[in-house]
């Protein structure tokens, strides 16, 4: 099955204006809103997420759901999905794992999830897809934590496109209305679909993302320039289910599934600081070298003074002047260049760190109260 969509956009300030008029609530997914306490979300070791170097498409990539035909040929899998908690939690049932591929119209994402049991309920376009079985893609073009993008599909080709101002945790509101005008969606199945009396291969999916849609959160070059990086990540939401008079059907009272590339350690797809990163190259296919990023430590040091800032207020009224009032007094990074800041008013706070990578000039970090992550402009 394929389909192709192209519709009139809405401008990203007034998707941003009628956000204020979304109930979150009708939104929020169950699984991924703010399902652990602030506390439970703060990690003393820092883990690097996930890398993937995204080459050039050699030639044109037709989108029809099958991941064939020379532009996908030789293009590397992602590692296989595992849970969204990590490590700690035991691999996932079944196998997916991603392909990317971009030129200069689109972004492109190949999907592979393997299924004995390809079933999909939900038609309409902007329902909530998770409530079926699917595959859900985040985007952060300039990994600062805010103004991101979700988009949702499941083995019928039907989906739901989001654009997210800042996370939930965060007061943010998912922009239902926003639209991605000119993107490219299909979706084959191996195997016959809401059909329980066969065993099924599983479902493959194709995304075409147009550059001129994305790059309006970008704030840089699109399509990016060789070595530039971006934050995303993907996860494979998964039900159980039973058959019921020739039917699939969800098991009332069951938890989903959650599968991901790059993990969260908690079940909460909406904290892009644990997002994977993506490399765009135009060496040829396979010959590049994933650069990790040397601002991953500053960044996750500040994230953990964010967490305790929470934590602090909730319990206090008031944000924290401190490190030491924090607790924080022995928190470590080895690459932070002098002594970290921490500026505190009523309502808010801002917390800043210096690093200086190899063969580079200084960079000096920030976070603020509601987890927006930057490098001062010029450093």
């Amino acid at each position: 099955m394929f389909f192709a969509r192209a519709s009139a956009g809405c401008l990203i300030l007034a998707a941003l204006v009628w956000a204020l008029f979304l109930s979150s609530a009708q939104l929020r997914k169950s699984n991924t809103a703010q399902a652990a306490p602030v506390s439970e979300q703060r990690f003393p070791t820092y883990l690097e997420p996930k890398g993937y170097v995204c080459y050039r498409a050699r030639g044109p990539v037709t989108i029809d759901g099958r991941l064939g035909g020379a532009a996908w040929r030789d293009v590397p899998w992602t590692d296989v999905f595992v849970d969204i908690e990590g490590a700690s939690k035991p691999k996932p049932r079944l196998r997916t794992r991603v392909k990317m591929l971009w030129d200069d119209r689109y972004f492109y994402i190949g999907a592979e999830l393997e299924e004995p049991h390809v079933w999909a309920t939900l038609t309409q376009h902007d329902a909530v897809i998770f409530q079926d079985n699917d595959f859900e893609v985040f985007i952060d073009p300039n990994g600062d934590n805010h103004e991101y993008y979700e988009f949702e599909i499941n083995a019928l080709n039907t989906g739901w496109d989001l654009l997210l101002p800042r996370p939930y945790k965060d007061g943010g509101q998912a922009v239902n209305s926003w639209e991605i005008p000119g993107l490219k969606t299909a979706v084959h199945v191996d195997g016959t679909i809401n059909d329980p009396r066969d065993i099924d291969k599983g479902w493959t999916v194709e995304l075409a993302f147009p550059w001129k849609v994305l790059g309006e959160l970008a704030y840089k070059p699109a399509p990016p320039h060789d070595g530039d990086q971006w934050r995303v990540n993907f996860s494979r939401v998964e039900w159980q289910h039973e058959v019921v008079e020739g039917k699939y059907r969800k098991v009332k009272g069951t938890k989903e599934d959650n599968w991901v590339w790059s993990p969260q350690e908690v079940v909460n797809m909406h904290r892009p600081e644990t997002w994977g990163y993506l490399q765009f190259s135009t060496a040829p296919i396979g010959s590049a070298k994933f650069q990790s990023d040397p601002a991953g430590p500053v960044r996750h040091y500040l994230h953990q003074i964010y967490y305790a800032q929470r934590d602090y207020r909730e319990k206090n009224g008031r944000f924290a002047k401190s490190l030491e009032e924090l607790g924080l007094a022995n928190l470590e990074c080895k690459d932070i260049v002098g002594m970290p800041a921490i500026e505190v008013t009523r309502n808010s706070f801002e917390a800043s760190a210096e690093i200086q990578p190899t063969g580079k000039a200084v960079q000096r970090w920030h976070i603020r109260q509601d987890a927006r992550v930057w490098m001062d402009a010029g450093k």
